[in-house]
């Protein structure tokens, strides 16, 4: 595997793994129009993430280029340790149920089920533009494409794989849904019910688990 893919694979994950975004997309798709729509919030999400790329992409690349000796290891170092904390943070506020900023607000699956593509498209680009753990992700990711030193093709590629890895599990839904709208229908509402159910033990665990991963490496990086 390449090793910036393997470097970059924990923060996919991470990024990947959260709740909200499977729980919102399976809302959208079974409600009216849902095909549409959920694809529509994908495309906003998407649309904020490689404009994050493009605009981060040239300042970290212009930082590397000031500061070519130590500059992206301590911009990378600096947000692993970030984002640790943070996923700490967040794990913690959950298991004591205390709100989470990158949470929305109690009335969120009423007002989700009424929108129309176009303002799904706004909430894609909203909700991933507040979250601060998200930015936290796709910053890292960034630096450490530009810390690889590959050229623009190489690296607008990797980071274009990136950016559709972190959506993998609310692509797979609209893309099932979209080849067998019946047949999925039933199964995607039990898989949405049980993300409800179960979204503050998976928060929990991924932040504790990635949290310290980050935490950890961050410490090495900068210690080192």
């Amino acid at each position: 595997m390449n090793p910036v893919l393997l470097e970059l694979l924990p923060l996919i994950l991470g990024a990947a793994l959260v709740p909200l975004y499977p729980i919102v997309v399976l809302l959208l798709l079974l409600g009216e129009d849902g095909l549409r729509t959920a694809s529509a919030f994908v495309v906003g999400v998407l649309a904020v993430r490689l404009a994050q790329g493009v605009l981060f992409g040239w300042v970290f690349g212009a930082a590397a280029e000031a500061y070519p000796d130590d500059g992206p290891h301590l911009i990378a170092s600096t947000l692993l340790l970030v984002l640790g904390l943070l996923l700490l943070l967040a794990g913690f506020k959950k298991w004591r149920k205390q709100p989470d900023p990158d949470d929305p607000p109690p009335q969120w699956m009423t007002e989700l089920a009424g929108l129309s593509p176009l303002q799904a498209v706004g909430a894609g680009a909203l909700i991933v533009s507040i979250a601060v753990k998200q930015w936290v992700f796709t910053l890292t990711a960034i630096d450490v494409i530009q810390g690889a030193a590959l050229d623009g093709t190489a690296g607008a590629g990797l980071y274009l794989v990136f950016t559709l890895a972190t959506q993998t599990l609310v692509l797979l839904p609209i893309l099932v849904y979209a080849v067998a709208p019946q047949q999925s229908a039933r199964p995607l509402r039990a898989a949405q019910a049980w993300l409800e159910r179960n979204n503050r033990p998976i928060v929990i665990g991924v932040s504790l688990l990635f949290g310290l991963w980050f935490l950890v490496k961050g410490l090495v990086g900068l210690i080192g």
